[in-house]
């Protein structure tokens, strides 16, 4: 099974089957990196609530290290960032998108297109709420693409890309690119530059234009963000800083910080980066992951967005890179990659996590239950 699930990144679907009083089932789309004795870098993994059992589904081909993946329920696609840069024959390093088409059920799927990008492997994809373009994020290359989709949902062209370089001439380390919640504009994360960069997105044309940034503490290195149900808000997580940034979005989309807060206990010295930040269903509690603590941080989310305190749970595993929360709101999957610092003598350090939420602390409830997993780095539910 290990083999199978080498070097692996989670994407989680899912689907409940039949009456109330059949087995529900976690439908997982996995992607991971590939090389050396891993070829298949994209898995379908089921877990069922009532037995809590995982099993494999079906494997693919998805080009080379499908490091994080996007679901269209609509279209039925899956599309794969493939992080691994290579040389094409001209000499030209290129990263590149896969589209795979999934089947009736969701149990099987087909790689059906790859795009290249020429600015490196980008390390994230998004779609639009529209569903006719995809957003990437590229790290080493701290650039963001934009790529249309026709309407089946397979790629067309890469319309645009915008490159953002530190003063001393590297790659600002692009890490995340998404839309507000009503799409009206196109945010990319930098972490090198201490920003968010805000853009338009014209439709007609797939082209970016910059209408201004955000600024979070200097040195904080911004990661994920996500948005309050309302719109109003946004929570971005700082990987170098172990912080959480709330700003106020304006009417123009602006950003306007009112609160930074540490995800750290107070007496915690040790080495720490953060990287993934969600919502609960309900829009009460925030959560974000700590690597090095090795913790899922609760805050309570106050009515005017900022955040308290709530508690620290164990994330079951070493170097939580990834997790998310279910549509019912009732469940966190959590993904341990193991990176460094290693936890040699942990049973288990890379693994899926599978933990229930306090309904009223809104904290996950340890001990989760845990699946041997080799490298998980992102961990998705969709409705």
């Amino acid at each position: 099974m290990k083999k199978i699930l080498n070097l692996l990144m989670i994407t989680v679907l899912i689907s409940v089957f039949g009456c109330d009083n059949a087995p529900k089932t976690i439908r997982m789309y996995v992607g991971g990196y590939t090389g050396q004795d891993a070829v298949n870098g994209f898995h379908i993994i089921d877990f069922n609530l009532i037995d809590r059992e995982f099993t494999t589904v079906a494997q693919l081909d998805a080009g080379p290290s499908p490091s994080y993946l996007a679901v269209s329920q609509k279209l039925g696609m899956v599309y794969a960032a493939n992080e691994a840069a290579r040389t094409l024959e001209d000499g030209t390093r290129v990263g590149s998108v896969t589209a795979m088409k999934l089947d009736a059920d969701g149990g099987n799927a087909e790689k059906v297109k790859e795009v290249y990008l020429y600015n490196g492997g980008p390390c994230y994809v998004s779609l639009t709420p529209e569903e006719d373009f995809l957003l990437l994020a590229h790290y080493g290359g701290g650039a963001i693409s934009v790529v249309r989709l026709d309407g089946n949902g397979l790629p067309l062209e890469v319309t645009d890309t915008v490159v953002f370089r530190t003063e001393e001439g590297r790659g600002a380390r692009g890490h995340m690119a998404a839309t507000s919640p009503d799409g009206r504009k196109v945010y990319l994360s930098t972490l090198s530059l201490d920003k968010i960069m805000i853009f338009d997105l014209d439709k007609t044309t797939g082209k970016l234009t910059q209408t201004g940034y955000g600024s979070v503490p200097e040195g904080a290195g911004p990661r994920h963000f996500e948005f309050s149900k309302d719109g109003s808000k946004m929570f971005v997580i700082n990987e170098l800083g172990s912080t959480m940034t709330v700003f106020d979005i304006a009417g123009d989309g602006s950003l306007n910080e009112i609160q930074t807060i540490s995800t750290l206990p107070a007496d915690w010295t040790e080495r720490n980066s953060c990287a993934d930040v969600h919502l609960s269903k309900d829009g009460n509690f925030l959560y974000g992951s700590n690597r090095g603590h090795n913790s899922i941080v609760t805050y309570r989310v106050a009515a005017d967005g900022r955040l308290s305190l709530v508690g620290h749970t164990p994330c079951g595993g070493n170097h939580p890179r990834n997790f998310t929360l279910d549509p019912s709101g009732k469940y966190m999957i959590v993904g341990n990659t193991n990176a460094r610092p290693l936890v040699p003598d942990m049973q288990n350090p890379e693994n899926i996590t599978f933990f229930e939420i306090d309904k009223n602390t809104g904290l996950p409830i340890p001990p989760g239950i845990s699946y041997a997993v080799r490298q998980p780095a992102c961990v998705k539910f969709i409705e």
